[in-house]
């Protein structure tokens, strides 16, 4: 039953977080500031800040309130992005799915989630020390037990998964049936620029074949994330261009 709750819970929180993005959107379009609209509205400026943060519970008549201000139909507000698909990302480590899934997450105004951060979150410690204490199999459980955490809080949200999640079978199957899946493809020397370029430079360090390694890690489980619904290139291409390209593809008629 505490499982439960708290799922509705998450779920009733992404809504108010999708309303509040839609009523700053329909603020900034209609050129108004959070004091003069809150003024017009007849609403604090605090409850006005609170609800574009998705930290309120509009009543029926503050909504009726801010429709008049803004010049809309109440029924606007309730506008909310019409997916409530779950996009989940694929690709080895500089792939870009935490810089793409950023923007993406943004453009849906939908959730962003980390798969590791959540993993993380559920050992109380860091990847590396889950690692060193429980090994691949003790990761892969605790991976498998994140996903379905995420997905039980809500249709709509953007997933950035760790690079390997293709190489635990059940896990992946069940992030194909339940998400639409994107491979962020590139070369393995785009990968290990962009890694190197976020100052991690661990993939070199006493590795002299480092970009040979990463070839034939990305070759070996190329057949795997091309089973993912949608493949993206990225290299040599903005955040914006893919995010466009991304967004082509997840219409409903793609």
């Amino acid at each position: 039953m505490p499982e439960h709750s708290n799922a509705q819970a998450r779920k009733n929180q992404a809504l108010l977080a999708q309303m509040g993005a839609r009523l700053r959107l329909l603020r900034q379009e209609a050129g108004l500031s959070v004091t003069e609209l809150s003024a017009a509205a007849g609403l604090s400026r605090r409850h006005l800040t609170d609800a574009e943060a998705g930290r309120a519970n509009l009543t029926v008549v503050s909504l009726m309130r801010l429709a008049r201000a803004l010049g809309q139909a109440p029924r606007s507000l309730l506008d909310l992005p019409a997916t409530t698909q779950r996009v989940a990302l694929v690709g080895l480590r500089g792939a870009g799915k935490s810089t793409v899934g950023k923007a993406l997450a943004l453009a849906l105004e939908v959730p962003f989630v980390e798969l590791d951060r959540r993993v993380e979150d559920l050992a109380g410690t860091s990847l590396a020390a889950i690692f060193d204490l429980y090994g691949a199999p003790g990761f892969r459980r605790l991976e498998a037990e994140a996903l379905e955490r995420v997905l039980g809080e809500g249709e709509g949200l953007v997933l950035a998964t760790g690079g390997s999640i293709v190489a635990a079978r059940a896990t992946f199957a069940r992030l194909g049936a339940t998400c639409r899946t994107v491979w962020l493809k590139a070369p393995a020397e785009e990968h290990l620029r962009r890694v190197q370029a976020q100052g991690d430079q661990r993939p070199m360090a006493g590795r002299p074949r480092a970009l040979e390694e990463l070839k034939e890690l990305l070759a070996a489980r190329e057949a795997d994330y091309a089973r993912c619904e949608i493949k993206i290139d990225t290299a040599n291409k903005k955040v914006e261009q893919v995010v466009r390209d991304l967004l082509e593809k997840l219409e409903p008629s793609s």
